[in-house]
């Protein structure tokens, strides 16, 4: 069973944009090695509004991976280089991570992440170990 893998640039109380929904303030590492990462990925999974930013910046796929967006606004027919998956797309995404090959990358997407952790979402796909994700403040004191 493939793996989805939540690869994301997130502040310390756990924003992954600011208000306006900008990733201006992320800085590349060079500590980071994002060939290794890449090699272990043959699949990314977006949200509308990620995927949308990104056509906006004249990128509507990620090289070499297979690209599926979840949406239930966009229709297949104006979206010939990626999937939509629209109703239906968790079952589409079970069968996606049941098939052989690489992990699946969820980029961006901190609705379509929070629907993944949604205990009412069938299939559910949480994690089976809470040591896997680091839960933002509620305030501070």
């Amino acid at each position: 069973m493939r793996r989805i893998r939540y690869v994301v640039a997130a502040s310390l109380d756990g924003y992954i944009a600011g208000p306006n929904g900008e990733a201006d303030w992320i800085i590349t590492d060079p500590d980071i090695d994002f060939r290794a990462l890449f090699e272990q990925l043959d699949t990314v999974l977006l949200g509308r509004r990620t995927f949308e930013a990104m056509a906006g910046a004249g990128q509507v796929r990620m090289p070499g991976m297979r690209t599926f967006v979840v949406s239930q606004t966009m229709p297949q027919r104006d979206h010939r280089d990626v999937t939509v998956l629209g109703e239906g797309w968790e079952d589409r995404l079970a069968a996606l991570r049941a098939e052989a090959g690489k992990d699946i990358w969820l980029f961006g997407g901190g609705s379509l992440f929070r629907s993944l952790l949604d205990p009412t979402t069938k299939p559910n796909f949480a994690p089976s170990s809470s040591r896997t994700l680091i839960a933002p403040s509620a305030g501070s004191s």
